[in-house]
């Protein structure tokens, strides 16, 4: 089941540009430089792996059908994290920011906006929206951020004043480089009408006149060699002054795009951190700074690459103002929509476009300003929600079940479908399972018992008929075991008759033991022996035959001499009959003196009192048979 605070489309889209926001500051914020040749080094022993990174080098991932990102590895949902939720439930606990000093921070940044906004920004304007950043960063709303930005822009006009600086430095350069070319074309003139002297004709014997021309030609070479040491000079000066135009032509360049990669990663730093309204101040102070119409963030391919894939738009300084602007009316959007939904008591739907608001912008005021009443009322259903899906993780279906009742009451839009279709396929297999091994219990099947209550634990480890049932099978094997004990006692004192009485209970005890089961059904046959002759003899009694009802427990006594009833009975039939036991006594006592005669007189004697006497009639036979015995 996913998470009641689910925030697909656009605030899905947020999340992953803010994700590949951190991911672009994970790679250097430098402009792609050119080529170089590097060193030539030895290759490296194929065995050899990579040095290991803080964050692999694989780039991010976003799956937009799951919502899922996967980056080093790892899969997670950008919504349903311990991360959001604990910042979420922050924000619905906190108060409303709306005090004094709230409001005017929001005044400050608003009077900076439009200060800066397109045909206000003006040198005026723009020197008073920077004295304003100093004023915003009082605040401790703001945390310093804007006194980040102010001190970007400083940073910016200083990196100005220093290229203008290098301009001049550079005029005087070429000034001094023109002087020099004039210069050494001067010099050069001159050298040509030296080499080159205009000679008047000789006249006749012009032999005197030879040492003058000698001299004129001496001096002449000595300027010229004057004249090329003083050329050489001034070329390499002139040499010198280009190298350093050069120079500052570079250092410039160098320092107007550090500026400005230094202003982008401020820009991005602020999207990074969802604080757009810091966003659309940075770029109209971009645009009021840098004149050259240049947006395009100094970012490497990769990064590049990864920011079109995932806003479709070019990395430029235009496409973070313009997903600022999107995301500030994303949010105002949400929290209308939540108002609304909140009026009707939709509050899944209600505490859904919240978040979803608050993924866009945190720091929005529309966000920061709304009532902690109304936040609360999104927090208690948050928080059941995600206790219905916790309890369902873990298979608690009876808290689920009161939960699933208790959120329709605060959400008339929640849809129950899917948590009571689990919570009833829950119970029916839970029951299944417990029913077969109460079956399984009957049968003494233990095995079968022990499985059939793993497989409904398994279901729902919580079922309450679960542990009931399971207290009955601990509770019977308790009573198992001291029904057992309480049989061997019974049958080592001979007390028959109160193991007949409890014979239901050893029965069922006995169902494991043989050994226990077969002397059970022998005491059992004993005892119903035993009731059997106490019955025929008070049936004989109630026809005054108490002599016939002494034999009949007399014979059973003499079997079991130990069952305390039959004792009783034989007592009491003892005094009726007193006259016939002690004839039959008397003959018992003649016969084992061996006196036959005598013995068989009182025989046929308690014969004539009690004609069916078995007693008499086999003592009777037994004398008979030694008076006459058979051939």
């Amino acid at each position: 089941m996913k998470l009641p605070l689910k925030a697909p489309g656009s605030a899905a889209r947020w999340a992953v540009l803010a994700l590949c926001a951190m991911a672009l500051g994970a790679f250097a914020q430098v402009p792609d430089a050119a080529p170089t040749s590097p060193a030539p080094a030895s290759p490296a022993p194929a065995t050899q792996k990579p040095a290991p990174s803080l964050l692999s080098n694989d780039m991010p991932h976003f799956d937009p059908a799951s919502e899922t990102l996967t980056w080093d590895g790892k899969s997670w949902n950008i919504n349903n994290n311990r991360i959001f939720e604990m910042r979420f439930e922050k924000y619905l606990n906190a108060p409303e920011e709306t005090t004094k000093d709230d409001t005017a921070y929001q005044n400050c940044l608003k009077e900076i906006l439009q200060r800066l906004a397109p045909g206000n920004a003006t040198a005026q304007n723009l020197d008073y929206a920077f004295q304003l950043l100093g004023r915003a960063a009082n605040y401790e709303v703001d945390a310093r951020l804007s006194d980040s930005l102010a001190d970007a822009v400083y940073t910016v006009w200083m990196a100005q004043r220093q290229q203008q600086r290098l301009v001049s430095a550079n005029d005087a350069l070429q000034r001094q480089q023109k002087e020099m070319e004039d210069e050494i074309r001067a010099e050069g003139n001159h050298a040509s009408s030296i080499s080159n002297p205009i000679h008047s004709t000789p006249k006749k014997g012009g032999n005197p006149q030879q040492p003058q021309q000698n001299t004129a030609q001496d001096t002449a070479a000595d300027s010229k060699q004057a004249g090329l040491e003083t050329n050489n000079w001034r070329t390499r000066r002139l040499t010198e002054l280009t190298v350093r135009e050069k120079a500052n032509v570079v250092k410039r360049e160098l320092s107007e795009i550090q500026a400005k990669v230094e202003y982008q990663a401020l820009i991005v730093q602020f999207f990074v951190q969802r604080r757009f309204q810091h966003v659309l101040m940075a770029t109209r102070f971009y645009r009021a700074l840098f004149s050259d119409g240049d947006s395009k963030l100094n970012l490497g391919k990769d990064s590049k690459d990864l920011f079109t894939r995932s806003a479709g738009m070019a990395p430029t300084v235009s496409t973070l103002d313009s997903l600022a602007n999107e995301a500030v009316r994303d949010v105002r959007e949400g929290v209308n929509a939540f108002d609304y939904l909140l009026q009707q008591d939709e509050m899944e739907s209600a505490s859904k476009r919240l978040a979803e608001a608050f993924t866009v912008g945190e720091f929005m005021p529309e966000i920061r300003t709304l009532p902690r009443e109304k936040k609360r009322r999104a927090l208690a259903f948050t928080q059941k929600a995600y206790q219905l899906i916790s309890s369902l993780e873990v298979k608690d279906y009876t808290l689920a079940g009161k939960l699933v009742g208790e959120i329709q009451k605060i959400a008339k839009d929640f849809d129950a479908s899917k948590p009571n279709a689990a919570i009833r396929a829950a119970s029916l297999g839970s029951k299944l399972h417990l029913q077969n091994a109460r079956n399984a219990a009957l049968k003494g099947d233990d095995q079968a018992v022990e499985r059939e209550i793993s497989a409904a634990a398994a279901i729902w480890p919580t079922n309450p008929a679960l542990e009931e049932l399971g207290g009955k099978i601990s509770d019977q094997g308790d009573l198992q075991m001291r029904a057992l004990n309480d049989l061997d006692q019974l049958i080592s004192q001979k007390n028959y008759r109160q193991i007949f009485e409890d014979s239901p209970r050893f029965l069922a005890a006995s169902a494991q033991s043989p050994e226990r089961k077969k002397q059970l059904a022998e005491v059992i046959d004993a005892m119903k022996s035993i009731d059997g002759a106490i019955l025929r003899a008070q049936e004989m009694s109630r026809q005054n035959n108490f002599a016939g009802a002494w034999e009949s427990v007399e014979g059973a006594a003499a079997k079991y001499p130990d069952d305390v009833k039959l004792n009783q009975t034989r007592a009491e039939l003892t005094t009726k009959a007193a006259d016939f036991v002690r004839t039959i006594q008397s003959a018992e006592d003649l016969e084992k003196k061996d006196q036959i005669g005598s013995s068989l007189a009182w025989y046929l004697k308690a014969q004539k009192m009690y004609a069916g006497s078995d007693y008499a009639q086999k003592g009777i036979d037994r004398l008979t048979k030694k008076v006459l015995p058979q051939e």
